[in-house]
């Protein structure tokens, strides 16, 4: 029997580089897919945060649309009204907690409606009729935060009672 001159299989040498590129790979797809999961994160908070925006404008611009009538002398960061269903409502920005409330002027019950406001103005456009001055339109403009995101959403309502 001859003795072979190259025996087959693998090194110790060629496993271990084989070892070390498999390890760097997969060192690589855990980071991808760890930054990925983040991103994902934080794209679901960002649409939370501006779902939630969008759903209290149209709830907002819904109620002002039949409103009976709108307080013309409110500051910028308010909105106060009496809605179709007769209620006292006020939607009040406040800046310290940078949060959007509805108050029911009734019973002077506060509810959170909106978090990580970062500005928001109720801009009313008024007309005097017969000696007595309405609230034709409000524009409303909030401005709303998530993470590093920050977004500007507007909305108007024309008060249809005072359209004439």
């Amino acid at each position: 029997m001859k003795n072979a001159k190259y025996k087959t299989g693998i090194t110790i040498a060629e496993l271990l580089i084989a070892l070390a590129i498999s390890a760097m790979l997969l060192v690589a797809v855990a980071v991808a897919f760890n930054a990925s999961a983040i991103n994902y994160r934080e794209n679901e908070d960002i649409f939370r945060t501006i779902n939630n925006t969008r759903q209290a404008l149209s709830r907002i611009t819904s109620q002002l649309r039949t409103a009976k009538g709108v307080d013309s002398t409110a500051p910028n960061n308010e909105c106060s009204f009496i809605t179709a269903a007769d209620e006292d409502i006020t939607y009040q920005f406040r800046i310290a907690d940078n949060k959007l409330y509805l108050i029911t002027n009734s019973d002077a019950q506060e509810y959170v409606l909106c978090d990580n406001v970062t500005a928001m103005t109720f801009t009313k456009t008024v007309v005097v009729e017969e000696a007595v001055i309405k609230v034709k339109s409000v524009l409303i403009s909030m401005t709303v935060i998530s993470g590093n995101v920050q977004k500007k959403i507007s909305a108007a309502a024309t008060i249809r009672r005072n359209l004439n």
